[in-house]
């Protein structure tokens, strides 16, 4: 089991990775493997690296300082892109989304990115309380007690999930029977 942790941060090291980190190391311990990806840079050869390992992992975490009670403009740019190319490895596996912010904004931000889980049928993993972190820098955030702590729960739960479906999958629980996809259009 591996779970992909994109980092929608411009500052690789800051207090967004630092939650990601603390979720990494829980999965670990948990027994399931993780990667951080620097997902803050919306080229299109990141974008397509990450699409390739998301093929390989059995669930997405996307993490997102807050910029003006929103996630940062490069991670809704690398989604808009990474849903494109990697939306059909995306489907029915677990997510979750991580707020960092200094002070407000986080519950805005989690829903923005939770949008892009919901449109893949993704299921969603929560905590013991909002995805978030508070901190202006990470020695903030790793003295954000309860932040920690909701990573971690996270992390368990994660972790918990996955081994019941790969648990499901052993005992021949099949995904659900996809359909075609209907469009409506409006405009007559």
């Amino acid at each position: 089991m591996k779970v992909l942790l994109l980092n929608g941060s411009p500052r690789k090291e800051g207090c967004t990775y630092t939650a990601l980190c603390e979720i990494a190391d829980t999965l670990k311990k948990e027994g399931v493997e993780s990667v951080i990806f620097q997902a803050g840079n919306p080229e299109t050869e990141n974008v397509k690296a990450s699409a390739e390992l998301m093929k390989e992992c059995d669930a997405l975490i996307v993490g997102s300082p807050v910029y003006w009670a929103s996630p940062s403009g490069q991670i809704i740019e690398f989604m808009d892109k990474f849903s494109s190319l990697a939306g059909k490895y995306m489907v029915l596996k677990p997510a979750a989304a991580v707020a960092s912010a200094r002070r407000a904004g986080t519950t805005a931000t989690l829903d923005v990115l939770m949008k892009y889980f919901s449109f893949h049928q993704m299921p969603v993993v929560s905590s013991n309380y909002w995805n978030m972190v508070h901190g202006n820098t990470p020695d903030e955030v790793r003295r954000d007690e309860e932040g920690l702590q909701i990573m971690r729960v996270l992390g368990k739960n994660m972790a918990w999930l996955l081994k019941c479906l790969e648990a499901g999958r052993n005992a021949g629980v099949a995904a659900p029977e996809a359909e075609e996809k209907i469009k409506t259009n409006f405009i007559r």
